[in-house]
């Protein structure tokens, strides 16, 4: 037998219990997740913001968030792409894993009814309203190599330097930052494993409300994604509103939609 017969082989084998896996964790999944929030829905209610925020183009920001809170990223004034790390406030070793978050709920297409883990299998966020479901789990955020790439050499903030610079005010350093999730950055892949930017799918008063399972300490980046067709470096400012979430109901989608997510939450209560 060669070798490449081997891993041919290796591979299918893989792949067979790869799909073995999925089919046995999606039998446990509604049927159906629910479509994205329409937009101009969902009002936060009366009373319930803590803090409001505008997050320049090319800037960050960063806010703690208790167990409880809710934070909402709010295109106000047009289509951007912001991109999020977290850690948990109590022990910051701990991070958001976009890569556990798509394999544990086997996809990378997340939206209204999704969760967001951690490192340690615990669940950072739920996301609980969301106007587009297009978000990109895999590509990252923008680097000063991807602004020269496709800005040319001009100096343009980027997402990296921007969680460099959040890390620091922090007390941590490169080793303490995780890969970025982006939203509203309509990345997928097709069955080559190529990515696509989808054109058309966010525009102006599209938003994603991400609840706090755990205290936790939230840094988002207002730049441009490496992928996005816009000649042009010209995000626009967004929105950031911390607020004090509605209390989950016992059949909460997020936290019984798979049993994935209902493992996650017991080691998240534990």
């Amino acid at each position: 037998m060669t070798v490449s017969e081997e891993t041919r082989l290796f591979i299918e084998e893989n792949r067979r219990r790869y799909e073995e896996l999925k089919a046995a964790g999606q039998t446990h999944a509604p049927k159906a997740l629910p479509g994205p929030t329409p937009r101009g829905s969902a009002p936060i209610p009366e009373g319930a913001v803590i803090r409001a925020e505008t997050i320049p183009g090319g800037w960050y920001w960063s806010t703690p968030l208790k167990a409880g809170e809710a934070l909402r990223i709010h295109l106000a004034q047009g289509p951007a792409a912001v991109s999020m790390i977290a850690w948990a406030a109590g022990d910051k070793s701990e991070r958001l894993n976009y890569a556990d978050t798509v394999k544990v709920q086997w996809t990378s297409a997340l939206g209204k009814g999704r969760v967001l883990f951690s490192d340690m299998g615990r669940v950072m966020f739920s996301l609980i309203e969301d106007t587009t479901g297009m978000h990109d789990a895999l590509v990252g955020g923008s680097t000063a190599a991807s602004n020269r790439a496709r800005y040319g050499e001009k100096v343009l903030r980027n997402t990296r330097d921007n969680f460099i610079l959040t890390a620091g005010k922090l007390g941590l350093d490169k080793r303490d930052i995780p890969p970025a999730l982006t939203f509203f950055a309509p990345v997928r892949t097709d069955e080559d494993g190529r990515f696509h930017w989808i054109d058309g799918q966010r525009q102006q008063g599209d938003f994603v409300d991400l609840r706090a399972e755990m205290d936790l300490i939230v840094a988002l980046s207002n730049c441009p994604h490496p992928m996005d067709p816009t000649p042009d470096y010209a995000p626009p400012p967004v929105e950031a509103i911390r607020f004090k979430a509605p209390a989950p109901a016992a059949d909460d989608l997020c936290r019984t939609a798979t049993i994935e997510a209902v493992r996650g939450f017991e080691n998240t209560a534990r």
